[in-house]
């Protein structure tokens, strides 16, 4: 459905058909309420297009590349020397494979009878969007309530010299061919994932991070862990390294990475330089200043617990927004208990941002949710803290002669043993968080996980069968 012909007063209008805004679209409708939905890109966001669902592909490929090396030792005839990457066919499936997920949100629109709008919007007044296509008209739309989920993009400051040449986790998806060196530049999700991917498929790796490791807003111990994890991989780790310039070779257009600070490093011969350093919200040409909806300095805009802008009938989730737990479900959740709350009478429902279960899709996988160790002892005190923790080789690697390690830990609080914190850095971390999480979120303490039989041989049993650490 198109916005031709399109009514033009609705119940709720959503600016942004990503996972947010179709969240909040289609349980709305649900509800009963009359809603459009307006988007001037590809329908799914970031997470379908440039983020989780491309980015799961390639770690797919990454991960079936990994475990070549171990075919051996299972007497099967295949090494990790018999790699042959066909990048163009791995790029033609993932874009198709995106291209059928938009079609699927686009159906998903026409079942639920909301009116998908193609174009730019702006906040032109209270309950009031206005939408420029692409040939310049504009539709009005009106509704009483208007919300904001128009999510965000991955940013390079402008002070990097040489930053022309370098491209986002945006352009990584757009690489017609596997790069054979490849710069990385930050410490965050987005920057270990594609180091990660790169260099399980034969590119050459140099992660660069401003202080002392990756991920340092993690647990200490999965910090400690990622980065040995890392260098076992054989990324190359430049720690205290912020970048001072990255300049490119007219002739060979190869690129030179130049750090700056104490320890000044000069490396060449790069085919690509990728920043993901930071991610800003989509909050250009909305109207905001105009309407006076409060943003920080940042850009994101500023809601209450239950998405609330400060100016009333007009909401915002997602990654635009202050609540900032970035995560495609969190903005699901979101919009679902925003829809609740908007058209099903429900006036309590707001989405709770505690102890949400995350994984990072490294080399191997880190599975998290609730407290770090250093979090638990601000909040609670040292003396009400207690860890449990666990190094061992999962039995996957048994037969191969590299066994890398697998970390899980346990943080729990008062007389109780409360568990407010699960890390685990290893093989299948990303599907046993889930259901720990589940745990964490009805309070189990360590007895419920003592009593529970564990499930032999895996890896997941380690965490019902924890002593204390030493």
């Amino acid at each position: 459905m198109s916005s031709e012909g399109a009514s033009t007063e609705y119940d709720l209008v959503v600016i942004g058909g990503g996972s947010g805004g179709m969240g909040l679209a289609r349980r709305a409708a649900e509800y009963g309420a009359r809603v459009a939905v307006v988007e001037k890109d590809r329908l799914g966001g970031t997470c379908v297009n440039v983020g989780c669902v491309p980015k799961k592909v390639m770690w797919n490929a990454a991960n079936l590349a990994s475990t070549l090396g171990y075919m051996p030792g299972y007497g099967l005839g295949v090494s990790k020397e018999a790699l042959a990457l066909d990048w163009p066919t791995l790029k033609a499936n993932r874009d198709a494979y995106v291209a059928r997920l938009n079609g699927i949100y686009e159906r998903n629109l026409a079942k639920a009878n909301i009116e998908y709008v193609v174009g730019s919007a702006s906040v032109a007044g209270k309950g009031l969007v206005a939408v420029t296509a692409a040939d310049g008209s504009v539709t009005e739309l009106k509704a009483p309530h208007v919300a904001i989920a128009t999510g965000g993009y991955p940013c390079i400051p402008p002070e990097m010299v040489g930053g022309e040449h370098v491209i986002t986790s945006d352009g990584f998806f757009e690489l017609e061919e596997a790069p054979a060196k490849a710069a990385i530049i930050g410490a965050g999700y987005i920057a270990v994932e594609l180091a990660g991917v790169l260099a399980e498929l034969g590119t050459e790796v140099h992660l660069y991070v401003r202080k002392h490791a990756a991920l340092r807003a993690f647990d200490a111990d999965v910090v400690e862990s990622l980065t040995d994890a890392l260098e076992h991989s054989g990324i190359i780790l430049h720690t205290f390294s912020p970048i001072g310039s990255v300049a490119k070779d007219e002739v060979s257009g190869k690129l030179t990475v130049t750090t700056a600070g104490e320890n000044v490093e000069v490396i060449d011969g790069f085919d690509v330089a990728v920043a993901a350093i930071g991610r800003c919200p989509n909050t250009d040409g909305l109207g905001l200043a105009e309407l006076g909806v409060a943003v920080q300095d940042s850009g994101h805009i500023v809601v209450d617990d239950f998405q609330n802008t400060s100016v009333e009938g007009v909401y915002a989730l997602g990654d635009v927004c202050n609540k900032r737990v970035d995560l495609t479900p969190v903005a699901i959740a979101a919009g679902r208990k925003l829809a609740a709350r908007l058209f099903k009478g429900d006036a309590t429902a707001k989405m709770d941002y505690t102890n949400v279960a995350t994984v990072v899709f490294s080399h191997p996988p880190i599975g998290t949710v609730g407290l770090t160790e250093a979090e638990a002892r601000e909040q609670f005190g040292d003396d009400a803290v207690t860890t449990f923790r666990s190094r061992f080789t999962n039995m996957f690697y048994a037969m191969g002669d590299d066994k890398p390690k697998t970390m899980m830990k346990l943080v729990c609080v008062g007389d109780e043993h409360r568990v407010a914190g699960i890390h685990i850095l290893g093989l299948g971390a990303d599907e046993i968080i889930q259901g720990f999480a589940v745990a964490v979120k009805m309070g189990a303490t360590k007895a419920d996980l003592d009593a529970t039989c564990a499930i032999h041989p895996t890896a997941a049993e380690e965490l019902v069968t924890m002593r204390i650490s030493p």
